[in-house]
């Protein structure tokens, strides 16, 4: 049998790409895929989930009669529900900076759940032909605050401006583009691939959100790698944290830790010696990041009440 990838799944059909001679066939599942084809982990091991196809699955296939059957999916090194894909290298993170207006309390949930999922985040903030310089330069200022941690790039992709120095990051990797709904993910597709077959979205004015064109997932060849357009990540939710390991997960917050009384036990809200809070004082964190960490905080609270509740 041969090998292949999963670039996309329409109508019970699943579009691969032969690895060694890169040509794109049309295959079908072959009855039930045994389980001792998947990762067996603590993790995993229990997940119904895994033994449906995804996007970026490596399998194994061949021809039958007339058509080409898929036997079997090769372990995955990691994976995503909403947007269903697998075997991700990085994530390309985009926000618009007008319509919808940049917000970092989205920008901070969507780290936190990537980085849960251990996925490289890039940021790439879009339309900045639509704002004013001024703006524009005071939110770079502000996003120098997250250049440790996470590499940014401001592009308008209508204009191609910063669309060139995109292209190398490609290269041997499978990219997810992930945002919300309406900041020019598809746009900036088209921009790195002009022949995508891609609608450019419009925005609902009634409504201040885009309404989605992606219905699948699906990966474009470029520069060596794949870029994979979603339709998902339209909700997010922090249901996967918990009240105690959120702040495991703010990689600026950890370096600080030594300094709170209760050491990798403290929350960093009550407590009277947080080096956390310390370095809020100090300014070496900025206001936002620690609020928008105070409301994910209340947010899990409440959530957890409920469920215990019902």
């Amino acid at each position: 049998m041969k090998k292949a990838l999963v670039i996309r799944f329409l109508a019970g059909i699943y579009y691969i790409q032969d690895l060694d001679n890169q040509t794109i066939l049309k295959a079908q599942k072959k009855g039930v895929l045994k389980k001792s084809n998947f990762i067996q982990d603590n993790q995993l091991k229990n997940n119904r989930d895994k033994m449906s196809i995804k996007v970026g699955d490596i399998v194994l296939y061949g021809m039958c009669y007339d058509k080409y059957l898929i036997y079997a999916i090769l372990p995955r090194k990691n994976e995503l529900k909403r947007p269903n894909i697998a075997n991700i290298d990085q994530v390309l993170l985009v926000f618009s900076l007008v319509k919808p207006h940049f917000q970092t309390l989205l920008l901070d949930k969507f780290l936190l759940i990537l980085q849960q999922h251990k996925l490289d985040v890039i940021l790439v903030f879009s339309k900045i032909d639509l704002i004013e310089k001024e703006e524009l330069e005071e939110i770079q200022q502000n996003m120098n605050y997250y250049f440790p941690f996470y590499t940014c790039y401001y592009v308008d992709s209508k204009q191609q401006i910063g669309i060139g120095v995109l292209k190398n990051i490609f290269e041997q990797k499978i990219t997810v583009l992930a945002g919300q709904t309406g900041v020019g993910k598809s746009t900036l597709l088209k921009a790195l691939i002009p022949d995508a077959n891609l609608k450019t979205q419009e925005i609902s004015e009634s409504l201040g959100r885009g309404k989605h064109t992606t219905k699948n997932a699906q990966l474009y060849l470029f520069n060596n790698g794949f870029i994979a357009d979603t339709p998902g990540f339209s909700k997010l939710d922090l249901g996967g944290f918990s009240y105690q390991n959120l702040k495991n997960f703010y990689p600026d917050f950890l370096k600080y830790v030594d300094n709170c009384y209760f050491g990798t036990n403290c929350l960093h809200l009550q407590e009277t010696q947080c080096g956390v809070k310390e370095a809020l004082t100090q300014g070496k964190i900025i206001p936002s990041r620690y609020s928008n960490y105070c409301y994910f905080m209340e947010e899990i609270k409440k959530e957890k009440k409920i469920y215990v509740k019902n």
